[in-house]
């Protein structure tokens, strides 16, 4: 995805949306940062009691667009797009997450069905970004 490209542009609205929004719901300053990933992650499982249901789409694009604003934050990664799994972040090593993918694993099936964005970010960070999974047979950048 290039700077021209609308989708690009939606993406950094949802960020600015989430930042905005999040921001006002927290008593600790809110960011592209762990912290603010582990609050969301709450605020997901919060979410996920009061709707009984699937989210909004566009709850998922906010939450997922400040998902992967985070990670690339942390870890030297662009926003792209995979002909086979769609918009994900793609690091310069040549690996993927999908954090979008992610956000609605966790709304359907929650932290109990081992669902965690936060895992999601840490392992992004500290393995996707450097290439470590390539060394762990059966694990993909997906998950």
């Amino acid at each position: 995805m290039d700077a021209d490209d609308p989708r690009l542009s939606g993406i950094q609205s949802n960020v600015a949306f989430a930042l905005e929004e999040f921001g006002t719901l927290t008593e600790a300053p809110f960011g592209l940062d762990k912290p603010s990933v582990e609050w969301v992650e709450g605020y997901i499982e919060r979410m996920r009691t009061r709707l009984g249901g699937p989210p909004a789409p566009g709850l998922v694009g906010v939450i997922g667009s400040f998902l992967g604003q985070a990670i690339i934050a942390a870890g030297d990664g662009k926003w792209a797009e995979d002909p086979a799994h769609g918009i994900g972040i793609r690091f310069a090593n040549g690996d993927w997450c999908f954090p979008f993918a992610k956000v609605k694993k966790q709304f359907s099936d929650g932290l109990e069905g081992d669902e965690s964005i936060l895992g999601f970010y840490n392992v992004a960070i500290e393995y996707v970004a450097k290439g470590k999974l390539r060394d762990s047979p059966g694990e993909t950048a997906e998950e």
